[in-house]
């Protein structure tokens, strides 16, 4: 018995490890393949005073990726900035990029004594800058006039005396106001927006509908440009980021009166402040730019009259944009003018010039790429902007 024992024992713990290990072994395997328990409260069970109830979206990590949740909710609606103000803006970016302009035309007037030759390179530096040859002589036979009458040769009275001059040619006078009251009691102001492709038509819709959500007003947007596919999207775009519809042709190429007066007739049944509406921007021949515009107004003004007609211009094109502004101005009865990328370029003259040419005013720049980058314009900050 005593020479069993020495192996008995081990034999004996071996098979009771054994044992054990055939009964733990399967139930962890079971364990591990299951998914963890989640601990959830009744339903009557109110959460804990800092818990987050189960309806609500917690506030996601500095470093954690969106949520499930988080991708199915629509971009929040954006709040416009007040466009009260925005010239300002452009009087900085003019100061900083040197505004060729101002600088070249303070650069000539700072010399001691004014020759003729001064006097004819001012007047070069205003045509360069797209003034034009009559408000150009203007302006020179202005200031020449002041300056030999009152002696002056101070510098820093003669700019005073250039900006007072250059505020005159730009004209405060005019009313530069945006008309988007309905004309009628019941209808919605309606603003016609012409000019051609390439010029930032489409964008300044979607900028122009921005700055009337910032005032408060209800808006719906047209997208009457059919011959450019991406014209309603971008269009649609725009103003989806404020919570503004868009009315759109279920095709290329459709009717854009019928368009027009859908976004009118939509406008007027919703009771919304401005019914703002896109066009095509084809410029082929002004028989047909003609035809297009006036069926188009024709159509319109049977739901509303229109309130406005804004011509879209490019402030880089030169005498190329006044061409465009004549026309535009001859076929479709522009009430104002909205000059874009007018931020930093040398061309600023073409206020003046487009203002004579087509009678009207500018009423709005376009400063820069952002989407609050449309001001009012106004003719002083304007000139402060040029003489930095």
């Amino acid at each position: 018995m005593t020479d069993v024992l020495p192996w008995l024992i081990p034999l004996i713990v071996v098979v009771v490890l054994g044992a054990v290990a055939a009964y733990v072994l399967p139930r962890t395997r079971r364990d591990a393949q299951q998914p963890p328990a989640v601990d959830r409260p009744a339903v009557a069970e109110q959460p804990a005073a800092g818990a987050v109830a189960e309806h609500e979206t917690p506030l996601p990590d500095d470093d954690a990726g969106p949520s499930p949740v988080e991708a199915r909710v629509a971009s929040p609606i954006e709040h416009p900035e007040p466009a009260a103000g925005r010239l300002v803006r452009l009087r900085d970016r003019l100061a900083r990029s040197g505004s060729p302009l101002g600088a070249r035309l303070l650069a000539v007037l700072s010399r001691d004594h004014l020759t003729e030759d001064d006097w004819d390179e001012l007047e070069e530096t205003l045509l360069l800058a797209d003034v034009g040859a009559g408000p150009a002589g203007e302006l020179i036979d202005a200031l020449r006039t002041r300056v030999r009458v009152q002696g002056v040769s101070d510098p820093a009275a003669v700019r005073t005396m250039l900006r007072e001059e250059l505020i005159a040619l730009v004209d405060p006078t005019m009313d530069r106001t945006l008309h988007t009251d309905g004309a009628e009691p019941g209808t919605p102001g309606v603003v016609l927006v012409v000019g051609v492709n390439g010029t930032g038509k489409t964008t300044t819709v979607g900028k122009l509908a921005r700055v009337l959500v910032a005032e408060g007003k209800a808006v719906v947007l047209g997208a009457a440009d059919t011959f450019r596919a991406a014209a309603a999207d971008q269009l649609q775009t725009w103003g989806s980021r404020v919570g503004v519809p868009t009315v759109r042709a279920d095709r290329d190429g459709a009717d854009p009166a019928a368009v027009a007066f859908d976004a009118v007739k939509q406008g007027k049944a919703d009771g919304v402040d401005v019914v703002l509406v896109d066009t095509a921007g084809r410029l082929q021949n002004k028989a047909g730019l003609m035809d297009e515009l006036g069926k188009i107004t024709r159509v319109v003004t049977r739901e509303a009259p229109l309130t406005e007609v804004l011509l879209v211009l490019d402030a880089t094109t030169g005498q190329n944009g006044m061409q465009q502004a004549r026309v535009f101005g001859e076929v479709a009865g522009v009430t104002g003018i909205v000059l874009t990328k007018l931020d930093g370029t040398a061309k600023g003259g073409i206020v003046v010039a487009v203002q004579r040419a087509l009678g009207v005013p500018v009423k709005l720049v376009g400063l820069g790429e952002g989407p609050d980058d449309l001001a009012p314009f106004d003719a002083a900050q304007f000139v402060d902007g040029i003489l930095g």
